[in-house]
């Protein structure tokens, strides 16, 4: 016999079985019991794996039966090859039940401060073998990414996207644009309403040209009649935009959810009414979610459903 007679096909699942019920049992019958086989049916399989082998796998004694040294090699091996293929079923399953597996989602640079930790952490609460990946860039990168299956979607601001049948994207709500300042800044000092043109007195924070949002300040200026600030910072990482407004009098127009909670930052009652983010998820139209991706957006669902009454209120 060689390593190859075990790999041509007779070799089968319920002989494993068998030889391990019967090392663990001592007798032929307790392990066609325990396999719920009749006993002619466990005597010729274990006579087919014995001629398969070429050796006598289990001797008779008064005991019972006790594996021979071909039988002892034969159920160790047996017993890995099961053991493998149970995790193999257990993996399968938790796949296919969203147990397991790997959400990789891209997020936009100082995107999702609130909707995407929260949602990850639902997930992770209720599913913590499922690992997630965030990859934070620019949509530009993100799209490519989305497209070459890097990512299995995109949470952050909806932008038209440039092939626009090969995504699918979902709005979860609608959130307003301000611009924060510290609370010491002195045009928080002013009484009333102020004007676009008042705060050029001061320098701002500006986002990539790349980015929507940069397109749409643009394009308030440029409505008021304005230049865009020429002493300005372009930024799009939250942390350095955050220790920038907090140390200085820098302006910068965020999200309202960016700046939630940090008592250090205030809106100036500048009017922006024309520039709103609308948050939601993209992915590939054709592409199937996984059963980790779904429930990842069922999380986002809730999430985004309670931030949008939040932002109501």
């Amino acid at each position: 016999m060689t390593s190859l007679d075990l790999l041509d096909g007779r070799l089968k699942f319920r002989h494993l079985t068998l030889a391990t019920a019967i090392a663990d049992h001592g007798s032929v019958v307790r392990a066609a019991e325990a396999l719920h086989l009749t006993q002619p049916a466990a005597t010729r399989s274990l006579r087919e794996l014995e001629e398969l082998v070429g050796a006598r796998l289990f001797e008779r004694g008064p005991r019972g039966m006790t594996a021979t040294v071909y039988g002892t090699a034969l159920v160790d091996h047996a017993r890995l090859i099961l053991a493998e293929v149970r995790r193999a079923g257990e993996h399968l399953a938790g796949l296919r039940e969203g147990q397991t597996g790997t959400v990789t989602v891209g997020t936009l640079l100082a995107g999702t401060s609130v909707l995407l930790p929260r949602a990850v952490a639902a997930l992770k609460r209720e599913r913590p073998q499922v690992t997630v990946v965030v990859r934070e860039a620019t949509y530009d990168v993100l799209y490519q990414q989305l497209l070459a299956g890097e990512v299995d979607l995109v949470v952050g601001r909806l932008s038209p996207p440039p092939e626009p049948g090969r995504v699918r994207q979902h709005t979860l709500y609608h959130e307003p644009i301000r611009l924060m300042a510290r609370r010491e800044h002195p045009l928080h000092a002013a009484r009333g309403e102020l004007a676009l043109a008042d705060t050029l007195a001061h320098p701002w924070i500006l986002p990539l040209e790349q980015t929507t949002l940069r397109g749409e300040l643009e394009g308030v200026f440029d409505r008021h009649g304005l230049p865009l600030p020429t002493d300005r910072v372009e930024c799009t990482s939250i942390l350095t935009v955050r220790a920038l407004l907090t140390a200085t009098d820098m302006i910068a127009a965020l999200p309202e959810l960016v700046v939630t909670g940090d008592d250090r930052l205030a809106a100036l009652p500048v009017a922006l009414e024309s520039v709103r983010r609308t948050v939601g998820t993209t992915l590939l139209a054709d592409r199937p979610a996984t059963p980790a991706v779904r429930e990842f957006l069922r999380h986002l669902e809730t999430e985004g459903d309670a931030l949008r009454a939040a932002l109501k209120g």
